[in-house]
């Protein structure tokens, strides 16, 4: 009992803290006892720990966060990249067979963990993307190849006169002829072979009403001895457009339409380009 009484008596001393600003203000000091200063010090430890604790959780807490909006913004690029690969997957689906998506998620090696390697997976659809991207340039070359190229018959009716050396039937000589006579009634519709531009519309000596039609890759094509043009210079035409009527206006002896192709500056047979 006598060592509880020197006990409290110790711990309850009053002690002076003398605080002596380097100002010219006056010192002044504050009495507490021993315990109340054990208890300061106490209070500062349990608040200093507190503060980093709150601190390490705070950063744990950001940390944790940027993670979240990588993964997050990591699958919004990879949704974006599935539907864009989905929707090439489908336009190419009825044209041949592609390597779907599903055969590329298939293929992704899956760690013992559960996780995918999104990296893996993203180079295998950039990849499959890029392939449908180059097939789908090759289409669009080749679809425009196609409409450039002269395909069928100008007007329906029967060849006359053919390619090449021929005696001409007005001049009675050898002259190369550079196209095909197909003869047909006059005013039966003349149709272009092929898309393309008009670059002459008129009149010609021999030929009288021609029509011209630039097609594009090297491909021209020439209709002769119309009635009458229908179409103007600079003017676009598809494909089994009208652009005149038959006739026998020039040196002709009779209705037909004089046709010609002519591939990178040269003339070339039509015959075999008539067939539909």
């Amino acid at each position: 009992m006598h060592s509880f009484k020197i006990f409290l008596k110790k711990n309850f001393t009053p002690i002076t803290i003398m605080l002596v600003p380097h100002t010219k203000c006056r010192s002044f000091s504050i009495k507490i006892p021993l315990v109340g200063l054990y208890m300061m010090m106490l209070l500062s430890l349990v608040g200093t720990g507190y503060i980093v604790m709150i601190s390490v959780q705070t950063a744990e807490y950001y940390r944790m966060k940027a993670k979240v909006s990588y993964f997050d913004s990591q699958y919004d690029e990879l949704k974006t990249t599935i539907c864009s690969l989905k929707k090439s997957e489908t336009e190419f689906r009825q044209i041949f067979s592609l390597k779907s998506k599903k055969d590329i998620l298939e293929a992704v090696e899956v760690e013992d963990t559960g996780s995918i390697d999104m990296e893996s997976l993203k180079k295998q659809i950039e990849s499959s993307t890029q392939s449908v991207s180059e097939i789908k340039q090759f289409l669009t070359e080749q679809k425009n190849v196609y409409l450039a190229t002269p395909h069928g018959w100008p007007v329906a009716g029967s060849i006359t006169s053919g390619y090449g050396l021929r005696e001409h039937p007005t001049y009675g000589r050898q002259m190369f002829h550079s196209g095909l006579d197909i003869s047909t009634g006059k005013g039966t519709p003349v149709k272009v072979t092929a898309e393309g531009i008009i670059s002459f519309s008129g009149w010609a000596d021999r030929g009288g009403n021609i029509v011209v039609v630039e097609h594009g890759y090297g491909f021209s094509t020439a209709y002769a001895h119309n009635t009458k043009n229908l179409v103007k210079v600079g003017q676009m035409v598809k494909r089994g457009q009208t652009i005149a009527y038959s006739g026998s206006t020039g040196v002709s002896t009779g209705p037909h339409v004089h046709y010609e192709v002519w591939k990178s500056g040269k003339s070339v047979n039509p015959a075999s380009y008539l067939k539909d």
